[in-house]
């Protein structure tokens, strides 16, 4: 287990914890968007009896910073460059997705 921890661990080493956070939700979007789940037989909640007392949610008085956003001009010394552009032939990537059920088109 420990193993699979350093290699988690390695693999997001430098990376923010909000950038992880977005990469991951691609991820499961984009691994999710790809597939196509059909329910095969209907599911049933288990009957569960439970007495308890009652919790408290606690409460919070929260109070907020004041912030205020102006702009301002300045005078800044930037460089001055000149870019020159080509055409390459390059290879890139051609992804072709077809989802279950869809028949591929062509053929």
């Amino acid at each position: 287990m420990s193993h699979n921890i350093k290699i988690v661990k390695s693999i997001t080493h430098g990376i923010k914890p909000r950038r992880l956070l977005i990469l991951s939700l691609a991820l499961l979007t984009l691994g999710s968007a790809g597939c196509r789940v059909t329910q095969e037989e209907a599911g049933e909640a288990p009957d569960v009896d439970v007495e308890v007392d009652p919790g408290e949610v606690p409460e919070y008085d929260v109070e907020g910073p004041d912030v205020d956003v102006e702009s301002e001009t300045r005078e800044v010394t930037v460089p001055e460059v000149e870019v020159e552009t080509e055409e390459k032939e390059v290879t890139v990537p051609d992804v072709d997705v077809t989802l279950p059920g869809e028949e591929e088109e062509g053929n």
